[in-house]
């Protein structure tokens, strides 16, 4: 007999919550799924500070369900909706034994070879031709599964403009550099992460012409600490400027992997995406169809909201392989929210970043 939702939800209104109240009446669960005998949801804190006093919580909810008739598999993940409250402003300059800040932005400098930094295998960059695709979600999990396959991976956010890995990969404290000329990335989920959010203030904005622009990719590919990795994933903003052709004409970059969703206009600027890297000679790996489907969480039927084939269809027409499809769903938002990756996990979503990584082994891409 398989377990219905009401009858999860009944188990779930049992554990109850140290202010007060219980999971379900607090409105903490979310991407409830019942697929026969697994179930999967989210728990989602209202802050992340919230979110680290819950393991109980969700080890209980875990216990609670997997006790029930018909439950063969439980995946409880634990997420928060909010940022943490802001840490106390700091006064100006370094306090003693505090790693001075470095100053990223400016002209670049001359390079008389590519760009590419001392211990790092290959640069891959993740493209899309238009924002809201999903190519950073897609860069963000697709460097923590490789990550899981036993890969040494590095994730460079080079949206100057909009970057969002600080969030989606969990940053808690800023990027600092020991002697001002070098900066020391962030260790988060096995990956080395660098962003220019974890140099700024959150909504502060960056507000530079190309030329500061380009010196700032330069520092983050060439003045940070690195070290020895297989593969050096580049998340890059949308379009086709000026990150993109220093990318391609300056650094030593491996090839590109173009991101799209199904959608017709998506496809539209996919495609000058694929002819900008076409026109610079740089190599294509492949495309990605992000989200593809839909499976309701409520009555399990999967359907398509942004079309069906197209980026399938576009990968036939290049000749080139269509490297993965990866679905619509709650808890991958989520999960990017809270700074935890679905691909940290082992639900149908992370099972998709990992084929995916998988393939790009298997295929001597990475």
């Amino acid at each position: 007999m398989t377990v219905t939702r009401e009858e999860i939800l009944s188990e779930l209104k049992r554990l109850s919550l140290p202010g007060g109240g219980d999971l379900v009446s607090a409105d903490m669960i979310r991407a409830l799924a019942v697929d026969g005998g697994q179930v999967r949801f989210v728990i989602e804190a209202p802050d992340p500070d919230t979110a680290r006093k819950m393991e109980g919580i969700r080890s209980a909810a875990e216990e609670l369900v997997a006790a029930l008739s018909g439950v063969t598999k439980v995946n409880v993940a634990l997420t928060a909706h909010g940022p943490s409250a802001p840490a106390p402003r700091k006064s100006p300059g370094p306090a003693a034994g505090e790693a001075p800040s470095l100053k990223v932005g400016g002209h670049p400098k001359p390079q008389t070879e590519p760009m590419k930094p001392a211990g790092v295998s290959r640069i891959i960059a993740i493209a899309s031709g238009k924002g809201g695709v999903g190519k950073s979600t897609v860069s963000a999990n697709l460097a923590v599964a490789l990550a899981k396959e036993g890969k040494k991976v590095g994730l460079l956010d080079a949206d100057i403009y909009g970057p969002s890995q600080a969030r989606m990969m969990g940053a808690t404290k800023r990027a600092a550099s020991e002697d001002g000329t070098r900066i020391d990335p962030l260790h988060l989920h096995g990956v080395t992460v660098m962003s220019l959010g974890m140099m700024l203030e959150e909504d502060k904005a960056v507000i530079w012409r190309g030329p500061m622009l380009m010196g700032a990719l330069q520092q983050l590919l060439t003045q940070v600490n690195w070290g020895e990795l297989d593969v050096l994933v580049v998340d890059l903003p949308p379009g086709t400027g000026d990150v993109q052709l220093t990318l391609c004409q300056r650094s030593a970059l491996s090839g590109a992997i173009v991101v799209s969703t199904p959608q017709d206009v998506a496809l539209l600027d996919a495609r000058k995406a694929i002819d900008m890297f076409n026109t610079l000679k740089t190599p294509i790996f492949g495309l990605i169809e992000n989200m593809s489907t839909y499976v309701c969480p409520h009555c399990g039927e999967t359907s398509h909201p942004f079309g069906h084939g197209g980026v399938a269809a576009e990968a036939t027409k290049m000749g080139v392989p269509l490297l993965g499809t990866l679905p619509l769903d709650l808890e991958t938002r989520l999960s990017g929210d809270s700074g935890a990756p679905v691909a940290l996990g082992d639900g149908p979503q992370a099972q998709a970043f990992t084929q995916l990584a998988q393939g790009l082994i298997q295929g001597g891409i990475v």
